[in-house]
């Protein structure tokens, strides 16, 4: 069993949802099992799931075992401070939050082996069922026209939207397109964020500071809010006492609201802004 199988378990509701209990004998009910988060924190939030006799709201941890939640250290880390249920495949121990309070487990190995049993000819069905909607092929002309219409939509919602950014900088092309570029390196969940950063951060500025990259990097990446804290390399504490100055000078504010993404390293928002501050010298 590999986690993101359990994580389409659960969000599938692939298991006898009938008389399910906790691993401490409370029934369960799940109103909404939420969707997935792909950055640091929870697997899934805003859940809403009735055990024993009261409805919690809050967020869902999944492991394939109990004890990797100690294993990954969540006990210590305040993402995981609203956690309402920990599912697992296999529970082999309890598992405590920040404060030290036993978490609610379920357990989805039995109730999963058993939904399979029940369901595998259903799901056969529907296999086929889905691939008999092939059988009705759309003529050629009307895919055509379809598609021509969409790419038309397309180019109007973005032509709508750079008209928006030059009538909110009073029709300067330069930072319009500087936006742009900030907006477009991340396209998912920092999006707006990167925008906000960029939107802070004039480009009179930056043509200010053209040829002196390490003031670039330390307005980009403290505007960003990636100089916070205490640094014992060199460069970072370098980068960290020019922005300050900066700051100061240009009466800038940082924000700390970018998100880690959990698998590829290549998204993540220090490197990402890395590539910006390339891209703008």
């Amino acid at each position: 069993m590999k986690e993101d199988l359990l994580q389409h378990i659960w969000q599938s509701q692939y298991f006898n949802l009938s008389h399910y209990q906790t691993t401490s004998g409370e029934l369960v009910q799940i109103i909404n099992p939420a969707s997935d988060n792909s950055n640091q924190g929870p697997d899934f939030k805003n859940s809403k799931i009735r055990i024993g006799e009261t409805t919690w709201a809050g967020n869902v941890e999944l492991h394939i075992r109990s004890s990797d939640w100690n294993l990954h250290k969540h006990s210590v880390d305040s993402n995981f401070d609203n956690i309402i249920l920990n599912v697992v495949w296999q529970n082999d121990c309890d598992i405590e939050d920040r404060n030290e309070i036993i978490l609610p487990a379920l357990e989805l190995q039995a109730g999963f082996l058993n939904y399979c049993c029940k369901n595998i000819d259903r799901s056969c069905l529907h296999h086929i069922s889905f691939h008999a909607k092939k059988m009705f092929p759309v003529h050629d002309l009307i895919l055509i026209n379809w598609k021509l219409r969409l790419v038309t939509e397309r180019l109007e919602t973005k032509s709508a939207r750079i008209f928006s950014m030059l009538k909110e900088n009073n029709f300067h092309w330069e930072e319009t397109f500087w936006w742009l570029i900030a907006e477009n390196f991340d396209l998912k969940i920092n999006s707006i964020l990167f925008s906000k950063i960029v939107k802070n951060l004039p480009v009179s500025i930056l043509t200010k500071h053209k040829n002196m990259i390490q003031q670039i990097e330390a307005l980009l990446m403290g505007t960003a809010g990636l100089l916070d804290g205490q640094f014992s390399e060199k460069y970072p504490f370098m980068l960290q006492k020019e922005y300050r100055f900066l700051r100061k000078k240009y009466q800038l504010n940082n924000r700390r609201e970018i998100s880690i993404f959990k698998d590829a390293a290549g998204k993540f928002p220090n490197i990402k802004t890395g590539t910006t501050i390339d891209a703008s010298s």
